[in-house]
């Protein structure tokens, strides 16, 4: 059955919906210091995907590895919606959720690295980064459960009149499984503000979306639950905020659950294991013409908000620090083995 050509971004933002979206205005006006700060957090996940590609070519990482280059502008632009109060949880592509979310390159790759100082003391590597002080849930390899914990984390917040929302993240491959059905069935009938990301960078493991769902409109998973559905660009760090504001806002005020869908593209493989013989190399060129970072950038100096003299020295001082925590991961020690049955339960 052969694949239809990906669709590259038009610059449309928002591209459809079960219903009519909400008028809450235009988010609120970021200052200077956070543009140049979002743009930071975004160029140092890039930055750490590549050292982690060569560390895993160089045998210093073991078991999976999911990269996220191409879909920055997801994360970044969701988390800048909201506040480190409101809980997020996430897939095993977790790397720039947890950057995003106040984890340090250093614990970072101490966890890639199975060390110690890990973020999770090098017991949960890859796919399990959390950072529970600023309400990052994880990191989970079970593909669609987090779906019903996101759910969970959700409830929680409404139980206690809290007016949080929870982001739950999830591929487009997750769409399929039964938790997930059954989280939006709950998420609309008790009216639980939890907005769930579907991060579609169209080819699930190694299968193109319109090879294995049905509707290829991810967000049309909504109908079913009278729920409200959005799909949207998720190339511009612009875009993605202003609608996940927007969705934001609703589940605050209306206790309303909501699936976004966004509009992304992966440059590297599913996993470090994947030999990418399901598109082409001119796809992946096509799609780095529209690269998250770049256009960010361009933003930014457009805006006058920094120089570009300026703009290059944040970014050799962020791929200092990158070589910087690389070395001191690789120095820090492994656990120790009275370790192996600790933090089993907590």
């Amino acid at each position: 059955m052969a694949t239809k050509k990906k669709p590259l971004p038009t610059g449309a933002g928002v591209l459809a919906s079960t219903h009519p979206l909400p008028d809450y205005g235009a988010a609120p006006a970021q200052s200077r210091e956070e543009r140049i700060e979002w743009y930071r957090l975004m160029y140092l996940t890039r930055k750490f995907e590549e050292r982690s590609y060569q560390s895993y070519q160089t045998g210093l990482i073991g078991g999976f590895c999911h990269l996220y280059n191409g879909q920055e502008a997801v994360a970044a632009g969701t988390f800048a919606a909201v506040t480190d109060a409101d809980p997020v949880i996430t897939a095993y592509r977790d790397h720039a959720h947890g950057l995003m979310r106040g984890i340090q390159p250093g614990p970072a790759f101490a966890e890639l690295y199975g060390r110690a100082t890990g973020v999770v003391k090098g017991k949960g590597g890859s796919m399990h980064y959390f950072n529970v002080e600023k309400q990052m849930w994880g990191g989970h390899g079970i593909v669609g459960g987090q779906t019903a914990l996101g759910l969970g984390l959700a409830f929680a917040t409404k139980y206690l009149g809290e007016k949080k929302v929870c982001f739950c993240y999830m591929g487009d491959g997750a769409v399929n499984q039964g938790t997930f059905h059954e989280s939006l069935n709950l998420a609309q009938l008790m009216q639980i503000p939890v907005i769930y990301v579907i991060e579609n960078n169209m080819y699930s493991m190694g299968t193109a979306v319109e090879r294995h769902s049905a509707p290829v409109e991810l967000y049309k998973r909504a109908l079913g639950y009278d729920m409200l559905g959005v799909r949207a660009e998720a190339q511009d760090f612009d875009i993605v905020r202003q609608v996940s504001w927007t969705l934001a806002e609703r589940a605050r005020k209306e206790n309303m659950p909501a699936i976004l869908e966004l509009m992304t593209y992966r440059y590297r493989g599913h996993s470090m294991s994947d030999p990418q013989l399901y598109r082409s190399k001119d796809e992946v060129e096509e799609y780095r013409k529209h690269d998250p970072i770049e256009i960010l950038r361009e933003k930014i100096l457009a805006e006058g908000i920094i120089n570009e003299k300026d703009l290059d020295s944040l970014e050799e001082k962020v791929r200092k620090e990158v070589v910087a925590a690389h070395d001191w991961a690789l120095a820090s020690p492994f656990p120790a083995q009275s370790e192996i049955y600790t933090d089993i339960y907590a």
